[in-house]
């Protein structure tokens, strides 16, 4: 009888806690949305930071400008895997079935292209509410308080734990994972993750980005749907001297300009942007001002540029 109201009272504690610290949270969020509009012509470091962050991998102009770098080659995309030899099919086509053929060759091209998705590594959480050392040895389990209304995305889902030393925290990524699946079962989502999120497969693909960067081997991903993870990959290091260098070598230059105004998009509160923002400088003018304020090897791309002006300027003669 004495354990059952203990842990009935453990439970009007507990449940009076979480209230308490939910209604705070709602309303330090209300608090901070309200500032952060409210503040326009600030300039502090948390804005800035906010700017930077803008910019993310999945944004339409980013997407776009990814697309256009990547290229079209139906060769590469379309050339024979090795497997078993079959005779080949040949087929008599009028000149419209000849285009129509094309233009459904091109639009199995750009899914074959389509790129697999960038995220941000998500940090860790570490929040800690409160410790009520009141509650500290009750239990030898842990308690998990989820908040199971409908309407509220998964992301901004409050959910804590109370530890058995009467600390009150909030969950970690994980733990929210596994309790999310209980509480909203999505099929074929296991509360395992597959072995390619573990931490040593999840490092292949960047030591893949950064040995083609060290051997100058981007020709080797050009025109596949893996091209674009590696562009922003080398401008979230920013390190595009290399491929900006390899663009200019093959005459790619909208491409090398467009790369440049991917660099600016991403990093705001560089040299490059902001001259570029101060001039509105576009096409060439992007890949001088770069040259100058971000390049680590300016003189090559500076004498691409005279080379690719003085053809210019002989053709159109």
């Amino acid at each position: 009888m004495a354990a059952r109201c203990a842990g009935r009272a453990l439970s009007r504690a507990a449940r009076s806690v979480i209230n308490a610290e939910y209604n705070r949270a709602a309303r330090s969020q209300t608090v901070q949305r309200l500032t952060c509009t409210a503040a326009p012509g600030s300039s502090s470091s948390g804005q800035d930071a906010d700017r930077l962050k803008a910019v993310q991998f999945a944004d339409a102009e980013v997407q776009d400008i990814l697309n256009r770098i990547t290229g079209l080659d139906l060769n590469k995309v379309f050339q024979p895997v090795k497997q078993e030899l079959k005779p080949p099919k040949y087929r008599l086509l009028t000149d419209t079935q000849l285009e129509e053929a094309a233009h459904k060759a091109g639009t199995q091209a750009k899914k074959l292209l389509k790129m697999p998705p960038v995220l941000p590594e998500r940090k860790p959480i570490e929040e800690v509410l409160c410790e009520d050392k009141m509650l500290e040895g009750m239990d030898k389990a842990k308690y998990v308080f989820t908040d199971i209304t409908y309407n509220i995305p998964h992301r901004e889902r409050f959910i804590v734990v109370r530890e058995p030393s009467g600390t009150l925290r909030k969950a970690s990524w994980e733990e929210r994972d596994r309790l999310l699946q209980v509480y909203f079962p999505k099929n074929e989502r296991k509360l395992t993750p597959p072995p390619m999120f573990k931490e040593e497969n999840l490092k292949v693909h960047a030591l893949t980005y950064e040995d083609i960067e060290k051997n100058g081997k981007y020709n080797l991903l050009w025109s596949t749907r893996l091209f674009g993870g590696l562009v922003w990959h080398l401008i979230s290091s920013q390190r595009i001297d290399g491929l900006l260098s390899d663009m200019l070598q093959r005459d790619r230059v909208h491409d090398a300009e467009s790369l440049v105004h991917l660099f600016n998009l991403a990093h705001p509160q560089s040299d490059s942007a902001l001259q570029a923002q101060q001039q509105q400088a576009s096409g060439l003018e992007l890949l001088k001002i770069y040259a100058d304020c971000e390049c680590q090897r300016p003189g090559f791309i500076k004498l691409a540029l005279q080379v690719y002006e003085q053809t210019k300027t002989q053709s159109s003669a």
